[in-house]
């Protein structure tokens, strides 16, 4: 195995490394420089070269007692010189699960997926991850899907093997002990007494609880005083649906965004309803692109959604402030929100309200999209299905309009989006378009700097006839991205 590992450092370092000497590379958290560490040819942009690493990478991960710091300082190598390929990510995320690197496995399994969904190296990388954090939901959702892509990888019917075996433990009562002295009856005596005590105590320190109110289906609503957990610092933001507060969290001891829902909108018992079941839907949704929800507190009179606060300014705001943006940095923040959005459409999850005010722009250039509080669940196949009419107009597709969601309703705002924060306005809004035949004016007619193919890009995406559109964020981020 040493002779294995030796062999293909020195063809590594004799054919793919030009690089200067000192440039630092990463290595499990710490930069290495010199010959002390792999560092990748820049010439690795080509095809060939690429692959050759790939193959070293794939060899040190499948082999028995394989380095698989080695292969992880291999695939490290080729992110530090700007490539993106879903297949470096997923050779990451196989190598930091077997380190024990458990966020970062999830990070760069995430990353890949988003990439490419039916990544079944990633996806079988982050289940297991998910197992040893113990989050058991996210972990079967992850192997379910990676054995429905290929029933064969024998890796994924191991780790869901080990994932049904540690269920099964768990969900296993614990045998009577045998032996020993019976209890004396008296014993028993005294412990109903203390639980007679104590729930009495409970009874009356909580009566406020007892006194609930009672909803139209007869379920009791616990009555939550929201400011005992979260210290509201000011009001950040306001929309149809409600009004959004900077706080902080006087549990978890972090900044939070608070959502109240208008309470006029949660009359309706199927209102709340239907409120409460896409907000549980989107809370399974973790991405580094999206807005995370971290809970939802229901009253007999409000409705709050709890979110990551994430410091920066929204697209929208960006906007107000200069205008547009040049195209370098339109490309780099639609990088992010792409992600986001592939991540959710992987997951069936329509958004129904991308604009710039759901794009948050974070003080570190990460986009986030967030807000998914009239997200839809789709199914593939599906035409969208009638459902009542949500979202904001300007961005809403003509099927949106008239209560039928798809994915590529999303795609089609994506597209609004990208021609606003390029030119400043939306198609609609800009001189010269004619309402008659929806022509709008290219972009590259307004700005030399934006490169034609956007001019397509935009114009396919924006058909009204959802199966002549771009049907992929995939898709519409690999035009983009090469523009």
């Amino acid at each position: 195995m040493k002779c294995l590992k030796a062999a293909l450092l020195a063809c590594f370092l004799a054919g793919l490394c030009s690089a200067q000497e000192n440039e630092p590379i990463m290595l499990d958290g710490r930069y290495m420089r010199g010959s002390s560490a792999v560092q990748p040819n820049e010439n690795a942009r080509a095809s060939g070269d690429m692959e050759s690493v790939l193959r070293d990478v794939s060899i040190l991960l499948s082999a028995k007692n394989g380095d698989y710091g080695l292969a992880v300082s291999y695939a490290q190598g080729l992110i530090n010189k700007g490539m993106s390929d879903p297949r470096i990510y997923s050779a990451l995320a196989v190598g930091y699960e077997k380190l024990g690197n458990c966020g970062e496995a999830i990070y760069n399994a995430s990353q890949a997926i988003s990439l490419r969904p039916s990544d079944v190296e990633a996806l079988t990388a982050r289940a297991y991850c998910y197992h040893k954090k113990g989050d058991g939901l996210h972990a079967r959702e992850d192997i379910e899907t990676a054995i429905k892509y290929n029933p064969k990888y024998e890796y994924a019917q191991e780790v869901n093997r080990i994932i049904l075996e540690e269920n099964a433990r768990v969900k296993q009562p614990k045998a009577p002990a045998s032996g020993g002295k019976r209890l004396p009856a008296w014993f028993f005596a005294y412990v109903v007494c203390v639980v007679t005590v104590m729930i009495i105590f409970m009874v009356m320190r909580y009566r406020g609880f007892a006194r609930g109110t009672l909803d139209e289906t007869g379920r009791q609503l616990k009555e939550v005083n929201i400011k005992e957990q979260y210290h509201f610092i000011r009001q950040i933001g306001e929309g149809g649906m409600g009004k959004v507060y900077e706080a902080y969290d006087n549990v978890l001891k972090r900044r939070v965004a608070v959502k109240r829902i208008k309470p006029e909108l949660l009359k309706s018992n199927y209102v709340r309803e239907q409120f409460l079941s896409e907000a549980r839907m989107v809370a399974t949704l973790h991405h580094p692109c999206i807005v995370e929800i971290y809970t939802v507190l229901e009253t007999a009179n409000s409705l709050y959604l709890v979110f990551e606060y994430v410091e920066g300014q929204t697209l929208e705001t960006r906007l107000d402030i200069d205008g547009y943006l040049n195209f370098d940095e339109t490309r780099e923040v639609f990088g992010s929100v792409c992600q986001g959005l592939a991540y959710a459409h992987s997951h069936n999850i329509v958004h129904c309200d991308l604009k710039p005010g759901n794009i948050m722009i974070s003080d570190s250039g990460i986009a986030k999209v967030m807000d998914f509080g009239v997200a839809r669940k789709v199914v593939d196949g599906d035409k969208g299905g009638h459902r009542t009419v949500a979202g904001t107009p300007a961005y809403m597709s003509p099927e949106q309009q008239k209560g039928f969601m798809t994915k590529q309703s999303d795609i089609y705002s994506l597209a609004i989006c990208l021609y606003e924060a390029l030119v400043g306005q939306v198609p609609w809004s800009v001189k010269g378009f004619d309402i008659t035949t929806r022509k709008i004016i290219p972009p590259s007619n307004i700005s030399e700097s934006i490169p034609k193919v956007i001019d397509n890009l935009i114009e396919t995406s924006l058909n009204d006839d959802p199966a002549k559109r771009i049907q992929t964020v995939e898709e519409f981020w690999e035009i983009l991205k090469n523009a």
